[in-house]
């Protein structure tokens, strides 16, 4: 949907803190939610408190974060024509991004660990390939160029211990901004996972699946302490098939998949929105709305820990060691590790709805 750019530069610099915010150095959380009829992207604490408060012209899905100069960049779910950067303490006037002519957002970014640059996943739609955009932050984001990721539907993209590899999530699905979010190609998907040297543009490393699994969209993605990339799958083929949801790739290996316990694959139905790693880095949490499950592994092994169950519960974020604050579109907030939780925001039809993605500031 083309966006009413006037409507959203009025939105954009309506960002609100919450009454006695008082920025100690705790953890911080941000999420994208509906809340009473409209759109707003948030920054909450570990109670659930809100912080910041960022109305927003459409529904939001991920984020891009600078931690140490506080700052974020919201997009819009895809395909998405509109994000949004702003300080997370308030301090300044937000700033509006419009997509380049022909392209649209996939809903995350990175920053570069200097906070110099900022890269957004999104697709060159009439040529039907992705790429990611890179925008100069002290520039007023001004979009200087793109590299192509290799694939067909980037989504999620990393940034690799070493600062300078990006890993993408290339889902392999194509859509267009003119049929919504039709897809348009799942016979001959081939999702992939692509590194990215950000210094030179060139892609150091792909890999694929096996052939039987390319319809197994690749999404989300999270890094183990090891530097291990996990990943979390959507199937879109025959839904009674329950291939395995959630994998890991170490650089140079083949890509290992973890299929769990039967019952725990049977819930997961065969979508896993969100990933997040513990605190400690050891433990992977993947969620599923559809199913109502956040599973847990063991990044060490891909042993399955547990599952907990969250109705419509998606984002998830590290806490603490063996710990992830949990948010469901029914506006409950958890505390889950794989076997204990702690409800610290009830469900309720008069809270904020959460969206896909929480992540930790």
């Amino acid at each position: 949907m083309e966006i009413d750019r006037r409507t959203f530069l009025t939105l954009a610099g309506a960002a609100a803190l919450a009454p006695g915010a008082a920025f100690a150095d705790d953890a911080l959380f941000l999420g994208a939610r509906m809340n009473g009829g409209g759109y707003e992207v948030a920054v909450i604490d570990a109670a659930g408190q809100d912080r910041l408060v960022l109305p927003v012209e459409e529904r939001g899905h991920s984020f891009a974060i600078d931690a140490p100069r506080r700052r974020a960049v919201a997009f819009a779910r895809s395909p998405g024509r509109y994000a949004v950067a702003f300080d997370i303490d308030g301090k300044s006037k937000p700033v509006p991004i419009i997509a380049a002519e022909g392209r649209h957002f996939f809903g995350h970014g990175i920053f570069s660990p200097d906070g110099r640059l900022m890269f957004a996943s999104e697709s060159a739609y009439e040529a039907g390939h992705g790429v990611t955009g890179v925008y100069v932050v002290g520039d007023g984001y001004r979009r200087i160029g793109e590299f192509e990721t290799g694939g067909i539907g980037p989504h999620e993209i990393v940034l690799m211990p070493d600062g300078r590899t990006a890993c993408v999530a290339n889902g392999g699905i194509l859509t267009h901004p003119d049929y919504d979010r039709v897809k348009l190609n799942l016979g001959t998907m081939k999702p992939s996972l692509t590194y990215i040297d950000l210094a030179s543009d060139e892609i150091a490393e792909t890999v694929t699946l096996a052939p039987e699994l390319h319809q197994l969209s690749i999404r989300h993605l999270t890094i183990d302490a090891a530097g291990a990339v996990w990943f979390g799958c959507q199937f879109e083929g025959d839904p009674s098939d329950r291939p395995p949801l959630v994998g890991r790739h170490r650089r140079g290996a083949p890509p290992e998949l973890f299929p769990g316990p039967r019952e725990t694959l049977r819930a997961l139905e065969n979508y896993v929105g969100s990933l997040a790693i513990d605190h400690a880095g050891e433990i992977i949490a993947t969620s599923s709305p559809r199913g109502g499950i956040i599973a847990f592994w063991d990044a060490a092994t891909g042993r399955h820990l547990g599952d907990r169950h969250l109705a419509d519960g998606c984002g998830v974020a590290p806490l603490a060691p063996s710990h992830v604050l949990a948010t469901s579109g029914r506006g409950a907030i958890s505390d889950l590790e794989a076997t204990a939780e702690r409800q610290i925001r009830p469900e309720s039809a008069s809270a904020p709805a959460w969206d896909n993605h929480l992540r930790r500031i």
